[in-house]
């Protein structure tokens, strides 16, 4: 039977009220043409309605690849679930993304789950499981004691519960049923057999369809191309045929935002690594040029968005990565690009020379298994009682994305960020950082806006060992609370640091280390300003 059909073709007959599941990763693996092709026939029709969107994952970038932007409708969409929301500013129109104007606006339920129990959490629905259970967000702002995962007003539905097995409090995301399942693949042939041969990233596809499938539900895949019948071996299909309904051809569509078509991202080609951009100069650079030096060798290492995600590049420039050497730091990301170097901006989550490919949810048991030793993750807050925050901030409602269940996790961990943000300026001045224009609004808080996850818990607790980076101060993070161990050169320590926390390090280190002013230097050894 031939499953191929255009994209209006493939949505015409999705009904109101249905839940509609996708799976992108910002831009990677995001199934534009058929998103797009729902959001026209609602903007054409104003049918289907009120339908629930589930999307694992952040899918599209609302700029360049507008993903789940295309169906931020009010009246298509009733309510939704992600794990994380993108909130830049397209600097085409000047605008925040719909989907995000929709939730500031109180137009739609949304909710927000950790990503490790977005993916997970299909196992559970394709496998007709009462629901997912977890350990990963208890005390977070997922504990429906702290907002259950919900962003919006309109959302009063308690989707997430506690529970208690064997005296243990649990999270327990309860299962329902997923009507559609939209996809993306490289390949297919007329059956429907599909492939990810050129794509870097698998995510949660494969269990998106499966539990599409064991919800009575209907499997649509968007594809790069269509091949002959046994054209492929049989271990290159990913996902049988028989689980899907029907396929939509994009040829032209790219890989993700910038990028057409880049074979190093999957390993199709290797590319020289010295060709790679260093990260410019700038304060992101200095703190990136800090936590470098606490990447251990032989130690599964994953990098956030933000600051963090410059690490590698710095190493690389550093030589570290020369004659092999980069096989000495294994480095993965929450979506399972193992191997090569994680590349930022709209290109995150997949990485250059990638050595093996982990699908979404197989990599969240790798997260959540503990497996990654070390992290550096970016921060937006942090607050006196030891709670660090990225899931909602400001106009910003992100959610957490992967940072809940790898902090959880890992054992050595570093939140990455400027110190004060909102306008930031400095200068690099005879190797002494000056503060040029202070950042209008303040990091370290009394409260927290939202919990993404208890830092003072777990070192207490889980015996994990935590830094917070910035450009002007390091802090370790004690049971006790905060302790400030080095100063940038050229910081006053009263005026722009403690002046400018709501709260009190517990200790300052005495005597107090700088830190070494090679951070501050460009490559070429050349002070330059910098600025946020």
């Amino acid at each position: 039977m031939n499953k191929i059909v255009t994209e209006a073709q493939a949505v015409a007959d999705i009904p109101s009220h249905a839940t509609v599941a996708s799976a992108g990763v910002i831009g990677w693996v995001t199934p534009d043409k058929v998103l797009k092709a729902l959001g026209d026939r609602f903007a054409q029709t104003a049918a289907p309605r009120d339908l629930t969107f589930f999307f694992p994952c952040g899918t599209g970038d609302a700029v360049g690849i507008k993903g789940m932007d295309h169906v931020a409708r009010e009246g298509l969409m009733k309510r939704i679930v992600s794990g994380s929301y993108i909130n830049p500013v397209d600097p085409a129109t000047g605008q925040r993304p719909a989907l995000m104007r929709l939730i500031h606006d109180n137009k739609v339920e949304a909710y927000s789950w950790p990503i490790g129990a977005t993916m997970h959490w299909l196992r559970e629905v394709a496998r007709k499981s009462p629901g997912y259970m977890t350990r990963v967000g208890l005390g977070t702002y997922a504990d429906p004691r702290h907002g259950g995962g919900k962003f919006t007003d309109k959302a009063t539905e308690d989707l997430i519960r506690v529970i208690t097995l064997d005296d243990e409090e649990l999270l327990f995301y309860p299962s329902w049923p997923i009507d559609v399942a939209i996809l993306r693949a490289a390949t297919a042939d007329e059956h429907g057999n599909l492939s990810w041969e050129d794509e870097p990233l698998t995510t949660s596809n494969v269990a998106l369809a499966l539990a599409a499938k064991a919800s009575g539900g209907k499997v649509i895949a968007q594809v790069r191309r269509v091949v002959p019948v046994g054209d492929r071996p049989a271990s290159q299909n990913r996902l049988p045929g028989v689980f899907v309904d029907q396929v939509v051809v994009d040829p032209d569509m790219m890989m993700t935002t910038d990028v057409p078509y880049d074979a190093a991202y999957f390993g199709g080609e290797h590319k020289d690594i010295s060709t790679l951009s260093a990260p410019p100069f700038s304060v992101d650079r200095i703190i990136a040029n800090r936590i470098a030096p606490e990447v251990r060798k032989h130690e599964l290492s994953i990098f956030g968005f933000g600051a963090a995600t410059d690490v590698p590049l710095v190493m690389a420039e550093n030589g570290q990565f020369d004659n092999g050497g980069i096989y000495d730091y294994p480095g993965t990301t929450e979506h399972g690009a193992y191997g090569g170097i994680v590349m930022p901006g709209w290109q995150f989550s997949a990485n250059i020379n990638p050595d093996a490919l982990l699908d979404g949810v197989t990599q969240f048991d790798v997260i959540d298994g503990g497996l990654c030793k070390f992290t550096a993750l970016s921060f937006a807050e942090y607050d006196a009682s030891g709670v660090v925050n990225v899931s909602k901030f400001g106009k910003a409602n992100p959610g957490a994305g992967g940072f809940i269940d790898i902090a959880q996790n890992a054992e050595r961990l570093i939140f990455a960020g400027t110190f004060t943000t909102g306008g930031l300026r400095a200068d690099v001045v005879a190797g002494k950082l000056v503060i040029e224009r202070e950042g209008k609004v303040r990091k370290f808080v009394k409260e927290a806006a939202s919990i993404t996850y208890r830092v003072q818990h777990g070192v207490s607790e889980r015996n994990q060992d935590a830094l917070i980076v910035t450009e002007r101060a390091v802090f370790r993070c004690a049971a006790d609370g905060l302790e400030l161990i080095e100063i940038a050169p050229g910081i006053d320590l009263q005026t722009q640091v403690l002046d400018l926390m709501d709260f009190a390090p517990v200790r300052i280190a005495e005597p107090l280390a700088l830190m070494d002013a090679a951070h501050f230097l460009k490559p070429d050894r050349e002070e330059e300003r910098v600025s946020t």
